[in-house]
């Protein structure tokens, strides 16, 4: 059973919907009103307790349908694992429980658990000893924990497949093929997935019942996102080309993107050498680095990320200014996903494409997808060139504390401001707070006063050691 909707504008309250007064009343009080397309054809059947594929970009609101899907379902007093939520990255994993636990605040006692790799496996186990009600987590660290018997899933009734054309992508179909079959045969299976290869059709057969298949089209509204096309041959014209975007453009945060890791480090290294703030995100970092490569991008402490495709997926980084495709991605779908990145919540974005007479096949099907024929652009003046790489607005500022030593956003930011040598409140922005260490992101222009004040003096009566993260 399939429905799609053309309709981007449809208009359906979440009161029509049977869920239990909590989450009625949290929607109401965060400000949820109407549901989007893919929310309004898939809670229906979801609520309903029927399996749903659920094909739409990121932004669409996926993570509400199966969040308020799930959560309506859940049994607060059995005290077990109920609902098991996969995604193919720790980042994903940690906004989609962040997103649960915000649509869960009006019920009482609700636990949701993540168990992501790349974090040490201590405070998980300790965590698993005392009980949950959902996991979310991705495949390698779950089955890890299944196959020494610290994880029982014998109880689950809803399984969440987020993003699965990504976890497959990733290497993931083996892991999630034995925890699939821990999991009872009589439960609800929701996958979400921003493309739909033949491999997601066929986990879908084996893995769901009858699934009600609802799929969003992923337009843009062509007043938030222009596109612009540049025809260049050889990596030299398009690393000269991509040169010129940003030096004419001069966004204060852009992504460039790549079809494979060694691409991303070249096209990284180059941009370094021409005195960019750049960060290379691909799949061989460590964690930790790669968590501080995406809070110093979203905080706006580096100007470019250049990445691939699936170290990128399930970003979540607002106020993107441009995204350019170095090459052209290999799936008309996933160009969309890319270029559906700037230009959100109705600000204004731009999509730069390069391409060479190699890509003829990639750009006609990109033609049918616009409706529009594709041209290369002219390129800005090389005398562009001459201009300087822009400086990011924000440094970050690493502190060595964090909720283990009961360290909060509001402490940070009084530690900042107060006194008569205090930072403006305007001049902070982003303040993370990890469980051993934290990072505030200042404008630039005060970065060396800030580092000073928080050095010198204390957060919460205590000193701890403070630098900027270069």
């Amino acid at each position: 059973m399939t429905k799609e909707s053309n309709s981007a504008g449809q208009q359906t309250a979440f009161s029509t919907l049977p869920l239990k007064a909590e989450l009625l009343s949290t929607l109401n009080t965060i400000g949820f009103e109407t549901m989007t397309p893919i929310q309004a054809q898939s809670l229906p059947a979801i609520l309903d307790g029927k399996d749903v594929i659920g094909q739409g970009k990121t932004g669409s609101g996926k993570t509400a349908a199966f969040g308020l899907g799930l959560l309506n379902r859940l049994d607060v007093k059995r005290f077990r694992i109920q609902t098991l939520v996969m995604c193919p990255t720790r980042e994903l994993a940690d906004q989609v429980a962040v997103e649960i636990r915000t649509l869960a605040r009006g019920i009482h006692n609700i636990k949701v658990l993540t168990l992501c790799g790349g974090v040490p496996m201590g405070p998980q186990i300790g965590s698993l000893e005392h009980g949950a009600h959902i996991v979310v987590g991705t495949p390698g660290r779950i089955q890890d924990h299944l196959e020494k018997g610290r994880l029982s899933l014998e109880n689950v009734n809803t399984l969440v497949l987020d993003e699965a054309d990504r976890m497959l992508e990733m290497g993931f179909q083996p892991a999630l093929d034995a925890i699939i079959q821990d999991i009872p045969a009589g439960r609800q299976t929701l996958l979400f997935s921003a493309t739909f290869p033949s491999q997601i059709q066929a986990i879908s057969k084996q893995i769901m019942n009858s699934p009600l298949m609802v799929k969003v089209e992923s337009t843009h509204d062509n007043n938030s996102i222009s596109q612009h096309f540049y025809q260049c041959e050889g990596n030299r014209q398009r690393m000269d080309a991509l040169l010129l975007l940003l030096l004419n453009h001069q966004p204060e945060s852009a992504v460039v993107f790549c079809n494979t890791k060694r691409e991303t480090k070249d096209v990284a290294a180059c941009l370094e050498n021409e005195g960019f703030s750049v960060v290379a995100l691909h799949g061989d970092l460590e964690q930790r680095d790669r968590d501080q490569m995406l809070l110093k991008f979203a905080n706006k402490s580096v100007t470019v990320m250049v990445a691939t495709d699936v170290a990128a997926r399930g970003l979540d980084i607002d106020s993107l200014d441009a995204v350019i495709n170095y090459h052209v991605a290999f799936d008309t779908e996933v160009h969309v996903h890319r270029v559906g990145r700037t230009g959100r919540a109705g600000s204004q974005g731009a999509a730069y494409t390069l391409y060479g007479s190699e890509d003829g096949y990639k750009i006609a099907l990109l033609e049918d997808y616009l409706g529009r024929e594709i041209k290369g652009e002219e390129l800005p003046d090389s005398s562009v060139m001459q201009a300087l790489p822009p400086e990011p607005l924000m440094a970050t500022l690493h502190i060595d504390g964090g909720k283990k030593s009961k360290v909060r956003p509001g402490d940070i930011l009084g530690a900042l401001t107060g006194g008569d040598d205090g930072i403006q409140g305007a001049d902070v922005g982003k303040i993370k707070v990890t469980d051993y260490r934290s990072y505030v992101a200042v404008k630039r222009n005060v970065a060396k006063k800030a580092l000073k004040k928080l050095s010198a003096g204390k957060i919460k009566g205590r000193t701890y050691r403070v630098w900027q993260l270069r």
